[in-house]
């Protein structure tokens, strides 16, 4: 039914590795144990599938993984709806969508699973259409806000009758499975003393709560026969909960519950996942656990879970890299690995091993900005632009040519690196003594030591491609004349912006504390101006020194423009070290008294001014463009500097009187924060769409 290899297939080159290995599951055969698990990417039309949807989930499958599942709580009914992003398998417009993304899936030799689900009190009732959420009782979930409505005994037939004709949407669409959600949708809902106080025939004991559970994947299993793949992704305990309360789900509880799953059989496998979703801080810390947390917390007891079950186990959390993957298939801990995140970093991760390039795979940093910008990578700017970037860097069809890239920072890096995959002649300048710019600094602070590895593999991956890299090196415009390139990109990134006050020269940028540049005694009064990582990073990197820290912020809550994963860890971490905060209050001077400083600010609503202080002022207001050199050259350039993301590159020369350019002239482009202070994916995204047509 779908194309997929079967057992009687020739093993992959390195089938040595246990993550090349085959695995059957009942009549599928899977070419290797890597999957990317179902994900909300947001990149549906409408609740379909369309062209955006096919090519990002399309790309995995080229790139050699044994299968790609979707959906990411698909809606099985109207009143499970959070408001977009979601695919609609409520109705039979889905299956031609289904069967479009299903072909290109089997065409590369992967398989292909939806997630199907009911939100129940997740859902939202002020969004879509606008119908009340539903839940076994009434408890609201403070996290989605919507305060449901008891089901009654129609609302549980209607809503597995609903399940029911999802699966078969499913089965029509030509997929090979699909996976239903507990956790904190509504079957999860229904399984959890948390959230069922019901007294009839679906709550009280295990045994009531389950049956709701039951129901539906009996009623799946009705529709779909044996001849598709149905599993759950599955809770194995609910972990601690920020409050006192102790009526949640134990891993023997989940136990007992995945033993009465598996002794009814309409099951296939369990996707197995930890903790709850209802708070933003357990969702970071255990459901989707981010850059602050441990790599892969949760294989040990996903471990100790499979010891004890007998159907197959999936997992996927925090497993970001392949020696993880590999010792976790090899220790028989699972038997499908989950690298999603690391997918969205590198979708060509199982052909990179099967052709022994390993070291070149894009590493995933564990930043969670794909959480935040859903599916944008940090660092890899053609995820879920498919239609738009390649993944795979093509040779120029025309002659090669010279680029000269200046600037060592992710933007510059990048440039570098997809002008030598294009086949041209480049040469990188960089100012300091190591690669990386602004990168350098952010690594600094513990939290985010990871990120360090957009700078590695860049220079790892320029040493492979023969890029000439010269350190301590100033370009200036005679020298860019001398080594006569064809283009000239400048990524000199920027410098803190911290002329816009008075007394802004008694202040230190962030980079300065994180890099060790100046030695902090003082009490310090950290400032923040964008709501981003550094100065957040900055005011916890000098209380876990022990310094005393005092943190104002323009913006109405902490770290305002974070990812909901990390804008939670940093709010519970400056609880934890008891930062002082301040919100809504903006610098306006800074003034010297006696040995220490004073720090003036003015409500952002009321216009009430307070004052601060400290031995020590840190001003955060994202850099000012290191351009200098990029004005200089504008005259000798064949476009004048200017660079149309939007259309073609300009690559004549201007025609105005008094502007003709000196044969040979060079294109001038300049990316990144040599433009404007935005973040590393920006700099890259843009490198990448400007060098790709080079």
């Amino acid at each position: 039914m779908s194309g997929i290899a079967t057992i009687d297939s020739e093993p992959p080159a390195g089938a040595d590795d246990p993550l090349l290995r085959p695995f059957r599951l009942r009549h599928l055969v899977l070419r290797n144990r890597i999957v990317s698990t179902s994900h909300a990417s947001m990149l549906d039309d409408g609740g379909l599938p369309l062209e955006r949807y096919q090519r990002y989930h399309e790309e995995k499958a080229l790139g050699g993984l044994a299968l790609t599942m979707f959906g990411g709580s698909a809606m099985t009914s109207p009143d499970s709806n959070w408001g977009g992003g979601q695919l609609d398998v409520s109705t039979d417009g889905i299956v031609p969508h289904f069967q479009a993304l299903a072909a290109r899936i089997h065409r590369h030799g992967a398989a292909a699973m939806c997630q199907i689900s009911h939100l129940g009190r997740r859902a939202s009732s002020a969004t879509a259409n606008w119908l009340p959420a539903v839940a076994p009782s009434r408890v609201r979930e403070t996290r989605t806000r919507s305060f449901p409505r008891e089901m009654d005994a129609a609302d549980i037939r209607r809503i597995v009758a609903d399940y029911g004709a999802a699966a078969l949407r499913c089965k029509e669409g030509g997929l090979d499975g699909l996976e239903t959600v507990t956790g904190g949708h509504l079957i999860g809902q229904f399984l959890s003393p948390r959230t069922n106080h019901r007294s009839d025939g679906f709550g009280g004991s295990l045994e009531n709560r389950v049956r709701f559970g039951l129901m539906v994947h009996e009623e799946i299993r009705r529709r779909v026969g044996d001849q598709m793949i149905v599993g759950i992704r599955f809770v194995i305990d609910e972990g601690p909960g920020t409050d006192d309360t102790e009526d949640g789900l134990d891993f023997e509880q989940c136990l007992a519950i995945a033993r009465i799953f598996e002794r009814e059989g309409q099951i296939d496998f369990f996707n197995c996942i930890f903790g709850r979703m209802d708070n933003d801080l357990v969702l970071a810390e255990h459901n989707m656990p981010g850059m602050a947390q441990p790599h892969a917390p949760f294989l040990d007891a996903v471990g100790a879970f499979k010891r004890e079950t007998r159907l197959p186990v999936f997992h996927s959390a925090g497993i970001r890299d392949i020696a993880t993957a590999r010792d976790a298939v090899a220790r028989g801990l699972v038997d499908m690995v989950g690298m999603t995140r690391a997918h969205i970093a590198d979708p060509h991760i199982v052909n990179k091993l099967m052709a022994g390039q390993e070291a070149t795979i894009r590493p995933c940093v564990g930043a969670s900005y794909c959480l935040y910008k859903k599916v944008n990578c940090i660092h890899n700017a053609a995820s879920g632009r498919e239609t738009t970037l390649s993944h795979a860097i093509d040779r120029s069809p025309g002659r090669p040519r010279k680029v000269l890239v200046v600037g060592g920072g992710p933007a510059g890096l990048e440039a570098a690196r997809v002008s030598a995959e294009r086949g041209h002649e480049v040469v990188l300048l960089e100012a300091g003594r190591r690669l990386g710019g602004q990168v350098l600094a952010a690594a600094a602070a513990t939290p985010r030591r990871e990120l360090i590895g957009i700078i590695d593999w860049r220079e790892s991956e320029l040493a492979r491609l023969g890029v000439r890299v010269r350190l301590q090196t100033h370009g200036d415009a005679a020298m860019i004349g001398a080594e006569r390139p064809d283009i000239v990109v400048i990524a000199t990134g920027g410098v803190p912006d911290l002329d816009w006050f008075p007394g802004a020269d008694l202040c230190n940028g962030v980079a300065d504390v994180l890099t060790g540049r100046i030695a902090v005694r003082e009490e310090v009064l950290v400032y923040d101006g964008t709501g981003r990582h550094p100065a957040v990073s900055c005011a916890l990197h000098l209380a876990e020194q022990g310094h005393a820290v005092r943190f104002v912020s323009m913006d109405e809550t902490l770290a305002a423009e974070m990812p909901y994963p990390d804008r939670v860890i940093f709010r519970k971490r400056f609880a934890e070290e008891r930062i002082p905060i301040v919100t809504e209050h903006r610098l306006v001077e800074v003034v010297r008294a006696g040995n220490g400083l004073v720090a003036r600010f003015c409500h952002e609503l009321t216009g009430a001014e307070m004052s601060a202080a400290a031995g020590r002022v840190v001003v955060e207001n994202g850099t000012m463009p290191v351009d200098a050199l990029f004005r200089q050259l504008r005259d000798l350039s064949a476009n004048d500097g200017v660079t149309d993301f939007g259309g073609a590159i300009l690559e004549h020369a201007r025609n105005e009187p008094g502007h003709a350019a000196p044969a040979p002239a060079f294109e001038l482009h300049r990316i990144g924060d040599a433009v404007a202070s935005r973040d590393i994916h920006a700099a890259i995204l843009d490198a990448q769409r400007l060098c790709a047509r080079f």
